[in-house]
């Protein structure tokens, strides 16, 4: 890759490597000192907007923990806006949507998605970002059943009664949402990856929320056209919270890699999905633990992967806020020492 360090992506392809390649979900965030002084004088939107803020964001924790790649600074729900989404991005609550699709209507007046013209800042932030970095630089979209759950939800929800009452009683509709969105993260990641990404990821946050048997008939489907259309893309990486019990479909559906979060056993997931590459999976509240059981957990896990290739090491879910700094610092340190 032309003098960039492309562990990630032979892992990401199934090759050996000498170690597992480490970069971590909400890698640069609130537990960052650094991060923390740039949020003082500007908002999460205004940094993602700025290309100049986003390549700085995007690349403090590259400089100061030694990830072997970079994630693109950016929110799931950035496109929405260019779909005709009106939004917030509320501290402490997460995305907020003003207008909840309700009807056929609202479904509607979702626009179609052209990345050049709705999201340009993304994509210069990429090709900024290209010329800097020395290692892979991952793009990301949210899944469209997360992003529909946000968008019939309202925002964040625990138990997503809305959005699985669309499903239930006007299936069609649902369809409609789904394809809506499907096109449109499509769109979205083709984007990046034209603008430079090296890997794509896509975030389905909150689908653990669905029983095997909807996964399969209200967002499989989807999930089948959104990878059919990424296909030659690259390396993408799907993952999910809560998945466990769709491991198996989510597979089927698409993605050269499979994230983990922290409730599914590693060998049980490697067993189930074969020679599929996987991404995880440390819980995230261990990163507050002392190091020695950090230590000790970060030395289970490449256990229970025995040297197998395809593993890329990653927490189960997004750091936390207020995790201590010098302990993520530590799980690159473990992984660079192979221990």
């Amino acid at each position: 890759m032309g003098g960039v360090d492309d562990l990630i992506l032979r892992a990401a392809r199934g090759e050996p490597t000498p170690r597992p390649p480490v970069w971590f979900m909400r890698q640069a965030g609130r537990y960052q000192a650094s991060y923390r002084r740039i949020r003082e004088r500007y908002s999460l939107v205004e940094i993602v907007r700025e290309p100049e803020l986003c390549v700085e964001v995007t690349l403090l924790p590259v400089r100061e923990l030694g990830v072997d790649a970079a994630i693109l600074f950016a929110d799931i729900t950035t496109p929405l806006y260019g779909m005709g989404v009106d939004l917030s991005l509320v501290e402490g609550k997460g995305p907020v949507i003003h207008r909840p699709i309700r009807t056929s209507e609202d479904v509607e007046a979702l626009r179609p998605l052209e990345p050049e013209e709705a999201v340009p800042f993304v994509l210069e932030s990429i090709r900024r970002l290209k010329e800097v970095l020395k290692v892979p630089l991952i793009g990301f979209a949210g899944a469209p059943f997360t992003l529909a759950s946000y968008l019939v939800e309202g925002g964040p929800s625990r138990h997503f009664l809305e959005v699985k009452g669309l499903m239930y009683r006007e299936e069609a509709l649902w369809h409609r949402l789904m394809e809506k969105l499907t096109e449109a993260m499509a769109r979205y990641l083709l984007a990046q990856k034209a603008a430079g990404a090296d890997l794509l990821q896509v975030f389905d946050s909150w689908v653990g929320a669905l029983a095997p048997a909807d996964y399969r008939r209200y967002v499989k489907p989807h999930m089948e056209r959104l990878f059919g259309m990424l296909k030659g893309a690259g390396p993408v990486i799907h993952f999910g919270v809560g998945t466990m019990g769709l491991l198996k479909d989510m597979q089927e559906a698409g993605g050269e890699v499979i994230g983990l979060d922290h409730h599914t056993p590693l060998p049980w997931a490697r067993g189930v999905l074969g020679d599929t590459p996987v991404q995880g999976n440390l819980d995230p509240a261990l990163l507050f633990a002392p190091k020695e059981v950090i230590r000790r957990e970060v030395g289970r896990i490449l256990a229970e992967n025995a040297g197998r290739p395809g593993h890329i090491f990653n927490l189960g879910h997004g750091i936390l806020p207020k995790t201590p700094e010098d302990h993520v610092r530590y799980v690159v340190e473990l992984l660079k020492e192979g221990r």
